[in-house]
């Protein structure tokens, strides 16, 4: 089966265990199933015949037996645990660098609580099947075929009771493993929701709490958790029917034995120490039958989340990246150049998101887009730094293909900064050295002034002050600021400002862009809902439903443009009235309004 060869292919250094410990299994079972041939003779030849000397050396016989086997088990634990957890290891990097490998589009066929779920719960269940399944694996066919070659020579009468027996619980057992594999994948995709609904909860709490909807997020995981419990029952409860199944097959062999046995015994066709002897082969080869259905049930199981695993290790990247030897190392300006450019998120869309994009930008300008929702702004500067491809047409920088760029080299080039910015647990000083790793602390604050983040630097602690899961402990126009930093610190030659100052004052923002003016031989593109933050821009773009509507300084776009005017009229009449109006409340410290 292809999920197994995908579990060999990663145990790596680990299949040499997975060998010793299959060594092992086997050796500790054809030791054990000695035993009631020594159990046998002990009655026969010791007991009924009064030797004590049979009885004392197949007595320590057996207890040689069963220390060997007492060894080879624990060495069998040993080499197990390491398999399990060496291979659940292995699998959980290459799914997590797998899917480092990703584009956007890639990811946006998966729902984070998924990935989440198949790094953790599922890497568990290959864990657990390969710890627990791993012995009952090798030793129920063993003791199987074995015993039932042990029985045979025996006594074939009586083995005949297996050959009856044994098809009809097998059928029983297949049964209920076809049945129970597609619950499986319900109980795994339940596991999905459950967690897609935590975490939903857990990121979303200050709007939970300022909404008063506790109760609705109460009612949401109440809903999954109870469809969860619901498919667990029902998938746990068809899996155990194994269990009865095997006891009633396990019973009607023992009654079927003592009643033949008995009456051959009658008939002075058997001893009563091969009768002995023949039971314990009973239970043996039933107790194999039942450790190869519980095992057929947690491979069942964990096959299932192995082909989790493996549709994100099978996911192909969507950006196909150009030869090591043939990539463009380094971006030698910050020109860009949009030729006849369309762009939808799905190749099934019904539509484009951008519609024929024609658009130049020189090395070095400072250009302002607008536009209404939907217009394809964010798309658009995407497209730049190629975290998505067009679906039509080509993306220049610095003169080439994006796409014939080495994608870190590409990328280190074009600095983007988002609305929604995202600050990672740590000191301040360790989120700005993402965008420089071996930045001094005088670069750092350099960054900052530039942002004007240096206004507020003092009060949480400076560069060593701590930030807590998603830069919990400062405002949001106090996160964007120290993005914008983060990202100056690339010194890159394209920067990207996708309403990236939303969240801070009028003044705070022209202060920032002056500051970004000062720059050399950096092109600046700034996605923006207010006219003022790209009025002073070399050139505007206004886009509208996908497609560029106008383009031009702010005084020609004024002139001529209606969309402009508009939104132009419409942000004048908004300034001034807010102007007219009396002041409720002094302005915060530095300038800024935005809430934490």
């Amino acid at each position: 089966m292809p999920e197994l060869r995908r579990l060999l292919s990663y145990m790596g250094p680990y299949r040499r265990d997975a060998l010793l410990g299959a060594l092992a299994v086997t050796l500790e079972t054809s030791i054990e199933l000695i035993i009631p041939l020594l159990m046998a003779r002990i009655i026969d030849e010791g007991i009924v015949e009064r030797d004590l000397g049979i009885v004392f050396s197949q007595g320590a016989l057996m207890l040689v037996c069963a220390l060997v086997s007492l060894a080879l088990g624990l060495a069998y634990a040993r080499f197990a645990a390491r398999v399990a957890m060496g291979l659940g290891a292995n699998l959980r990097q290459a799914e997590y660098e797998k899917i480092q490998t990703f584009a956007f589009g890639n990811i946006d066929r998966y729902q984070t609580s998924s990935l989440v779920t198949r790094l953790t719960t599922d890497i568990t269940v290959i864990q657990n099947a390969v710890s627990n399944g791993f012995r009952p694996m090798i030793r129920g066919p063993v003791i199987l075929l074995m015993g039932l070659f042990y029985a045979c020579s025996m006594n074939m009468e009586l083995a005949g009771v297996f050959f009856v027996v044994l098809p009809a619980l097998a059928v029983a057992l297949g049964l209920i493993t076809f049945r129970v594999l597609p619950l499986y994948r319900t109980l795994q995709a339940s596991m999905d929701d459950l967690n897609g609904a935590v975490q939903e909860d857990l990121t979303a709490m200050r709007a939970v709490k300022a909404y008063v909807r506790e109760d609705h997020e109460r009612n949401v995981f109440a809903h999954v958790n109870g469809a969860l419990g619901k498919r667990s029952t029902t998938t746990f409860s068809t899996a155990v029917l194994n269990v009865p199944m095997h006891q009633l097959a396990m019973y009607t062999t023992a009654t079927l034995v003592l009643w033949i046995g008995g009456n051959m015994i009658v008939a002075g066709r058997l001893t009563v120490g091969e009768l002995t002897s023949f039971m314990s082969y009973v239970l043996q080869i039933m107790n194999s039958l039942m450790m190869i259905s519980n095992v057929f049930l947690l491979l069942t199981r964990a096959l299932t989340s192995v082909r989790r695993v493996g549709e994100v290790l099978d996911e192909k990247p969507e950006l196909a990246l150009p030869a090591p030897d043939r990539a463009i190392a380094a971006v030698p300006d910050g020109s860009i150049e949009f030729r006849h450019v369309d762009f939808k998120y799905s190749a099934g869309a019904e539509s484009n998101v951008l519609d024929d994009i024609d658009l130049t930008i020189p090395a070095g300008a400072t250009v302002g887009i607008l536009g209404g929702t939907g217009s394809g702004k964010s798309s658009l500067v995407q497209l730049i730094c190629r975290l998505y491809d067009p679906s039509a047409g080509t993306v220049l920088v610095g003169g080439h293909d994006v796409r014939d760029y080495d994608l870190p080299a590409l990328r280190d080039a074009v600095g983007i900064v988002l609305q929604n910015n995202v600050l990672f647990s740590g000191t301040i000083r360790d989120n700005l050295r993402w965008g420089a790793p071996e930045a001094a602390d005088s670069e750092l604050l350099h960054a900052c002034e530039l942002a004007c983040a240096d206004e507020f630097l003092g009060r949480i602690g400076g560069l060593d002050g701590v930030l807590g899961q998603g830069g919990a402990g400062v405002s949001g126009g106090q996160k964007q600021r120290l993005c914008i930093a983060r990202t100056l610190l690339k010194h890159p030659r394209v920067m990207i400002f996708d309403d990236s100052t939303s969240a801070v004052d009028m003044a705070t923002d022209a202060k920032i862009r002056a500051n970004l003016a000062s720059l050399s031989d950096v092109t600046c593109i700034t996605i923006a809902q207010r006219i003022t933050s790209v009025m002073d821009a070399d050139l505007i773009v206004v886009l509208n439903d996908g497609r560029v509507h106008a383009c031009g300084t702010h005084d020609e776009l004024l002139a001529h443009d209606t969309i402009y005017q508009e939104i132009y009229a419409s942000q004048m009449e908004h300034a001034q009235a807010e102007a007219a109006a009396p002041a409720d409340t002094p302005a915060a410290e530095g300038g800024e309004r935005d809430a934490r």
